[in-house]
Order: C-alpha cells, then structure tokens, then sequence
C-alpha cells in the first residue's frame, strides 16, 4: 500500500536524523569530558576519538526509544499540519490502522535496538574502556581499597587488579570448609584464563593446620574456579551496557553463590523490554497527531515528545531504584513505566477514535 510506504519513510527519515543528532550531541559532550584527561599516559587526541567512537553505539542504544518519540511527534506534527491526517481519517482510516500500518518502521527500530544493545555495545563500550584504562597506565578499580572481592563456592577471592585485558593481578583465595572453618591462604601474583581454566604465576600456598602453618611455594599452578573472565564486564561496563547472555551468566553466577541479584535482574529485564519501547513510543506519538491546536504544528507535539521523554526517564530511572532498594519482583520493576506508557497510548487513541 502506497499510503503505508509514505507514512512509514516519513517516520524512518525523521526519527533518523533525531537519532544522528542526538548520538553526536552525546559524543560532543563526551569529548568536553574526556578532553581534559589529554596527554594522561599515552591517551592522546586519537585515543579519545576512538574511544569517542566505540562509545556511539551505547549511546544509540539508550536514545533510540526518546528519538522514535520526538521524531514520531514532530512527523505526525508535520502530517497534522499538512492536513494530510485529516484526509486519511476522511479516506476510512481509522487512527489505530494508521498506527498499525507504522508496523515496519517500529520492528526495524526495535530489532536495531536489540542489535546494538546486545551484540554491538557490550564489544564495543569494552574496549573502549580497555582503551582508556590502557592509556593511562590504570587498572580497573572498585569502590574497595583492597580490590575486587567475589564468592566462590565456600571460597572469598580478593583480587587487587584487575587488567583491561581480564587477566589478573594479586589475587588472594581464601579457601573453607563445610564448617566454615578457614583451610587455606592461596596467593599467586599473576592469573590468566586459558582453555576454561585460570593459569596462576608464582603461588604461595599456606595451609591452617592444628599444630601451626604449612607454607609451600609454587612457580605456576591452576586454579579451578566458577569465576569467569566475562564476569569482569560488570567491572568495565555497567548492567545496562552488558548483553542479556552475559547478564544471564552472571546472575545465574551470583545466585549459586547466594548474593543478591535484584539489580542484575531488573537490568536483564529491560534489555528484553527495551527493543519493544520504539514500537511504544511511535505508538504513543500517533494521537497527539489529532490535537486540535491552533499554532504550533509539528514544533508544539516535537516539544511535547522531549517534555514526555523526560518523564519517561525519570520514572523508569525512579522506579529502577526503587524497585532495588525494596526488592521488588525484577521484571515488574522493569515494566511499569513501559505499561504506563501504552496504556496512555491505547487510550488516546480509542479517546480520539470516538471524536
């Protein structure tokens, strides 16, 4: 259908361009910050385009749903204003077949969001950090003085550095029993993961016995452990930046180990609502095309989109808090604000249908 194709190259061409803006006004604002750590180490102007660069498609990920809003705003302003929604109405459209006929522009933006958010940004948001950390002469740090600490099995593990490059520095395994009794101190000073396994470098091993300690040391040894390299992620990236597959990973990680993963949950839970929100939101944008405002067209509903934009933000921020901090069931945290959204959207469109 002819009519199909128009509305949705309208859509696509609009929600494009606030797409490109938006990304290239996250990555300006990006150089400001990131111009002041020039000349640290090796992190010159090259090293910050590039990281620049690698950082784009985090930021595509977490603005397409705000652009497919105010570019579906400013395109049905824009349709409003052409009186061209006027005619579709008086040619037997209905406003939900208008919207349903949006179809393809809204799965091509959700399967792009899926695609950036799970198979483009984790790689890329990566290795922009390894770039950073690289150039400065840094090491991935914690909140911890004394490092990164995990739980393995009955086993602590406290690992002071640990490199871009996922290999680590200083490692500390503190080894119980059944009875939580402490068995043994491992120390190693280097670790690397090679072929499922963690390859540890000058070991210094010392076992608590009743009559006193047991000291050996070791130039090299392995180290079994459920602790895996894609597990530091969460030390480069942040939840919302890693992929469901590696979110899933490491909450399954966390749960054998019995630490709390509400915050993991809810992330993983909106990475699979996310790729869903485009289609919400250039749904959302498809009544305000029927107001009857008396000046400012396609300007008013594009300002209208950034105002409700905003507001989406803050209470899906909000609500992610608040979900965490009370324990909420992860996957309702993740989905009221999207609710709220499309149940304003049907809404609006059956208010308007009745006019």
């Amino acid at each position: 259908m002819k009519l199909a194709k128009y509305i949705n190259f309208e859509f696509f061409i609009n929600i494009s361009l606030v797409a490109i803006g938006l990304v290239f006004l996250f990555a300006f604002f990006d150089f400001l910050q990131e111009i002041g750590n020039l000349n640290s180490g090796k992190y010159d102007l090259s090293k910050i385009i590039v990281f620049i660069t690698l950082s784009m498609p985090g930021h595509l990920y977490e603005i397409i749903p705000l652009s497919c809003l105010i570019g579906a705003m400013f395109t049905v302003g824009q349709l409003s204003g052409n009186s061209e929604l006027v005619v579709m109405r008086t040619s037997g459209m209905s406003i939900l077949q208008i919207a349903s006929s949006l179809i393809i522009v809204s799965l091509f933006f959700g399967v792009l969001t899926f695609m950036v958010g799970n198979l483009i940004t984790p790689v890329s948001e990566k290795n922009a950090q390894q770039i950073k950390i690289s150039s400065t002469d840094g090491s991935v740090t914690t909140d911890f003085k004394s490092g990164v600490w995990m739980k393995d099995g009955n086993n602590f593990v406290n690992i002071e550095n640990v490199l871009p490059d996922a290999s680590l520095r200083n490692i500390h395994i503190y080894e119980f029993d059944n009875d939580f009794s402490l068995r043994s101190i491992v120390d190693a000073e280097k670790g690397r993961y090679e072929n499922g396994i963690w390859e540890l470098e000058k070991i210094k091993q010392s076992f608590i016995l009743d009559e006193g300690f047991d000291v050996k040391t070791l130039p090299s040894g392995t180290w079994k452990s459920m602790i895996k390299p894609e597990m530091m992620n969460v030390l480069l990236i942040s939840p919302d930046r890693m992929s469901i597959f590696d979110l899933n990973d490491f909450i399954n990680y966390l749960k054998k180990n019995n630490q709390k993963t509400s915050r993991y949950e809810v992330s993983f839970w909106e990475k699979i609502i996310q790729p869903v929100m485009p289609i919400i939101m250039i749904l959302f944008a498809v009544p305000f095309g029927f107001f009857q405002e008396r000046s400012g067209g396609k300007y008013l509903k594009m300002f209208l989109g950034i105002i409700f934009g905003i507001i989406y933000q803050i209470m899906n921020s909000m609500m992610r808090h608040i979900g965490v901090l009370n324990d909420w069931e992860p996957i309702i945290t993740a989905i009221i604000p999207s609710i709220v959204i499309l149940g304003i959207a049907i809404y609006l469109m059956f208010y308007f249908e009745r006019q």
